[in-house]
């Protein structure tokens, strides 16, 4: 099968995620795209001296939406990430006043960039060498009542800000308006857990995928998952971290119940023997938190 493209050029982006959106391009299920972003600050960063003075009205701009034939509410929409492939030569990570996890510390110099130029399969921080271990940062569909900013994660996935959202996972997501209306960008060629300072390495990049539709699915899914092949981690963004903690926890332990007939009790217990909550960031409108389960202890429940 041929891959289509879409691209943020050609075809279109968005910056907010809204219960009603004009696709740029309808799709089969089963159908292969290559995705094509731009940094998630439309290349206003390209050198030291360029600094980010506020959080833009538009930001982390995301190619599509992409509608996907027959998706109705109550499917899931899965995303098979094949290949996330940097697509220019530098990356940016910089600090806005008023936003990161330091926004307060007077010893913290806001604004402020560091270009971290592509060096092969590594990334130049002045010195250092990081390696490139691209990521999607901004990715979900079309919500169920309100519009987000793509600054903000949610329900429909949206600015999860995510890492494992990569080359080899599978992303799963609630449709809640017919054609699912998948879009994604804000990539980066590297980012830690929490993505503290409120970047990682921004970059442009191209996202081969395979989108597949999932009717009537035996399992209500209400927020994003993903399968990393060792893990399947549910995911979930609330205004605290123990708010988010407990929305991926509970999701978890659906997952347990769906493969173990466990009670919610057993389920919880369990969970608390092999499952691991982790940050994937604490800069956001909402804090996106994760539950991973080993793949021995839990399997697709769709």
């Amino acid at each position: 099968m041929s891959r289509e493209t879409v691209s943020h050029d050609k075809d279109g982006v968005i910056y907010e995620f809204a219960p009603e959106m004009d696709a740029v391009r309808t799709v089969e299920s089963g159908t292969q795209l290559t995705v094509e972003t731009r940094d998630s600050l439309d290349g206003v960063i390209q050198e030291n001296d360029d600094l980010l003075e506020q959080i833009p009205d538009e930001v982390n701009a995301a190619t599509g939406p992409i509608a996907v034939e027959g998706a109705e509410p109550g499917d899931v929409l899965k995303v098979e990430i094949e290949e996330v492939r940097v697509a220019e030569d530098r990356g940016r990570v910089v600090t806005t006043p008023g936003f990161g996890l330091l926004q307060d510390d007077e010893d913290v110099e806001a604004p402020f960039t560091q270009i971290t130029p592509v060096d092969g399969e590594q990334i130049r921080y002045g010195d250092l060498a990081v390696d490139i271990e691209p990521c999607i940062g901004t990715i979900g569909v079309a919500p169920a009542d309100e519009t987000y900013s793509t600054l903000v994660p949610h329900d429909h996935g949206g600015n999860l800000d995510t890492n494992d959202m990569t080359t080899g996972t599978t992303a799963y997501f609630p449709v809640s308006q017919a054609g699912g209306m998948l879009a994604m960008g804000d990539s980066k060629a590297a980012m830690a857990d929490g993505e503290m300072c409120g970047t990682g390495a921004e970059i442009a990049t191209d996202i081969d995928i395979t989108v597949e539709l999932i009717s009537a699915p035996a399992f209500a899914l209400d927020r994003p998952l993903v399968d990393t092949g060792e893990q399947w981690k549910t995911i979930a963004s609330a205004e605290t971290m123990e708010e988010a903690s407990k929305l991926a926890h509970r999701d978890a332990l659906r997952l347990l119940e769906a493969k173990h007939g466990f009670s919610r009790t057993e389920a919880h217990t369990f969970g608390s023997l092999v499952g691991g909550l982790e940050i994937s960031q604490v800069v956001d409108p909402l804090v996106t938190v994760r539950n991973a389960l080993p793949s021995e202890y839990v399997s697709s429940p769709f």
